[in-house]
Order: structure tokens, then C-alpha cells, then sequence
């Protein structure tokens, strides 16, 4: 039989019914494992591409899973200082989409 007492999921699980009350103790791991999952896809497709707009459009959504993790992990630990992370995060993907807008429309990555 498996042993699941060492998982990160029910560590979560285990921190979170200790300090939240009991519907944030299920849905914050619940929550971590989607996202998890989230990039774990958003992952593939940034390696299978096909193309590079497809793989610049995975690595922003996997920059956005990012930032919805760090918002749930603030509620884990109670700490807002990592909403103002994921704020950091959230306009330094903006600003490199922009980037890459302005790349492909100057005509970059065209043969």
C-alpha cells in the first residue's frame, strides 16, 4: 500500500485545516492540485509547440497558472506580501507579451 502521510498535497491539506477554516482547508489543495495540473499541460504544449506563437501563448498561461499559485499560497500562509509578488509577476508577463506582439508584427520569425 502507498503511503500518502509524506504528499505535499495533504502536507497542504494538514497546514491549511490548522489555520483556515474548513471549506479553505479543502479547497487549497484542491486549488493547488488544478493548477498543478494546470502547468503540468500548459507544459507540453510549450514543448510540442508547434509553432512559436503557440509556445509563447503556453509559457504566458503558465506564467498566469504561476500567479494564481501564488495567490493561493498567500491564503495558505496567510501572508498578502505574495499577492504583491504575483502583482510583480502578472506585469512583468504582460510586459513581455507586449513584446512579442510588437517581435511578430515587425515581422519576426518569418523565413
Amino acid at each position: 500500500m502507498i503511503d500518502l502521510s509524506s504528499t505535499p498535497m495533504l502536507a497542504a491539506a494538514q497546514l491549511a485545516s490548522a489555520t483556515l477554516g474548513p471549506v479553505l482547508a479543502f479547497a487549497v489543495p484542491v486549488a493547488l492540485g488544478g493548477l498543478g495540473l494546470a502547468i503540468a499541460l500548459a507544459s507540453w504544449r510549450l514543448l510540442r509547440g508547434p509553432s512559436l506563437p503557440d509556445r509563447v501563448v503556453a509559457l504566458d498561461l503558465i506564467g498566469t497558472i504561476a500567479v494564481g499559485a501564488i495567490a493561493v499560497y498567500a491564503i495558505l500562509e496567510d501572508e498578502p506580501i505574495y499577492l504583491i509578488v504575483s502583482v510583480v509577476v502578472a506585469l512583468l508577463m504582460f510586459i513581455g507579451t507586449v513584446a512579442f506582439a510588437y517581435y511578430m508584427q515587425k515581422g519576426g520569425g518569418q523565413k
